[in-house]
């Protein structure tokens, strides 16, 4: 098993950023971009009910379903797409290895 995966942070300029993400620790998505101090809010502390933590996801392997909570916030936010995702619903795990978010700008 790896103790880690890499998650891509794709930025407005087209560069992209490798984050090192290790899978020993339950960590977020959201969790990861704080820790290599990305612009992420992250309000209410992962609950789902601030939505500061929003990204689109630009490729991915395979990813937790959505639940109810995530949703619902996701469709009050103007600049929500049809891949966009909670960064803090998105545990960390061996089959997001080479994800690719864009940090979404708060509305």
């Amino acid at each position: 098993m790896k103790d880690a995966i890499n998650i891509y942070v794709k930025q407005d300029n087209g560069e992209q950023i490798t984050l090192e993400a290790p899978l020993d620790m339950n960590l977020s998505v959201m969790e990861v971009l704080k820790a290599h101090e990305f612009p992420i809010q992250a309000v209410c502390g992962g609950m789902a009910i601030c939505a500061t933590c929003h990204v689109e996801v630009l490729e991915s392997g395979e990813l937790p379903e959505m639940n109810d909570d995530e949703a619902y916030m996701l469709e009050t936010l103007p600049h929500a797409t049809d891949s966009s995702r909670l960064s803090c619903q998105l545990r960390v795990n061996e089959e997001m290895e080479g994800l690719v978010v864009r940090i979404m700008p708060e509305a």
